[in-house]
């Protein structure tokens, strides 16, 4: 069944906040047709600015997934935050308006940033340095104030920007083209529901073993079989599935996995949800990660 040319595009991104030729901004690009996704493309992006040029463009025109056309409508899925938590923002007086507190963000640098996150950690007690977001815990994600290891807190400052300045929407957070629609995605949620603790990636070339080469492979197997609690089935050609596995950084892979996550929150769109599956509860100053469980008020 050929995917249906009047759905919205569908794309996961892995960012990359200094991206350069050796470490670009990963695309993929595809569609849903019913509980299937398929990949139709990868593209790369070796500066902020020509990513930014390419989110920008008008939510009409050609869904070829050519870098050079006009992308059309879509749904992504980012891998990046697209929130500070709440916690952090109070105690350094920030404003908690998301779209406030993004400008204000954007305004300082990255020293400033370090210094200041640094100077949070530094006054709490060992075990406790960092604060959390509301997401983390179901998400297993890292604390979006990390500025190292990885370095997320700079991810947030390249990109979101990048996002309120294309216009684009952003369920629960800013409203904006709704023929353009970004999510907060985490490869890492989605890798672990089949791979557990194995790891299946690394830019170190030294840790690009055979081990982790089989879990490239494990991974997109279980993703072709749609062995994932999102019930969908990823379609690959033969020169797809070989490319996803020879990625030994895991960057075309991380980007897939991106790009389920986002066919998941255009099906419950398609279903009747505007949050795109996000929970209705979420906290409009953190965000949330698309596909992760909604945890129950306490209490």
């Amino acid at each position: 069944m050929a995917p249906d040319v009047t759905a919205p595009m569908l794309l996961g991104c892995d960012f990359s906040s200094s991206p350069s030729r050796r470490k670009p901004i990963v695309l993929a690009l595809g569609q849903r047709q019913g509980a299937r996704v398929q990949l139709q493309a990868l593209e790369r992006f070796d500066t902020l600015s020509a990513f930014g040029q390419w989110l920008a463009q008008p939510g009409t025109g050609s869904q070829n997934g050519s870098q050079d056309a006009s992308p059309g409508g879509w749904v992504g899925g980012f891998d990046l935050p697209f929130g500070l938590p709440r916690e952090l923002v109070e105690t350094l007086g920030w404003p908690t308006d998301w779209l406030a507190c993004m400008q204000h963000y954007r305004s300082l640098g990255r020293e400033q940033i370090r210094t200041r996150f640094a100077a949070f950690c530094d006054a709490r007690p060992v075990g406790g340095k960092f604060a959390h977001r509301a997401t983390d815990g179901p998400a297993g994600s890292s604390p979006s104030m990390k500025w190292v290891n990885p370095p997320v807190a700079y991810m947030l400052h390249a990109g979101v920007p990048l996002l309120i300045d294309a216009g684009v929407h952003l369920p629960g957070l800013h409203a904006g083209d709704p023929s353009r629609v970004a999510l907060e995605a985490y490869p890492g949620l989605l890798a672990r529901e089949v791979l557990q603790r194995r790891s299946y990636k690394s830019d170190d070339r030294t840790k690009q073993t055979p081990d982790r080469l089989i879990a490239r492979k494990d991974l997109v197997n279980a993703l072709e079989i749609g062995q994932t609690r999102l019930g969908l089935r990823l379609k690959l050609s033969h020169a797809q599935r070989d490319a996803l596995v020879d990625d030994a950084s895991g960057d075309s892979l991380d980007a897939v996995l991106c790009l389920v996550q986002a066919a998941w929150a255009q099906q419950r769109h398609a279903e009747g949800d505007a949050l795109y599956g996000l929970p209705a509860g979420l906290d409009a100053l953190e965000g949330w990660i698309v596909t992760a469980p909604a945890v129950p008020a306490a209490g």
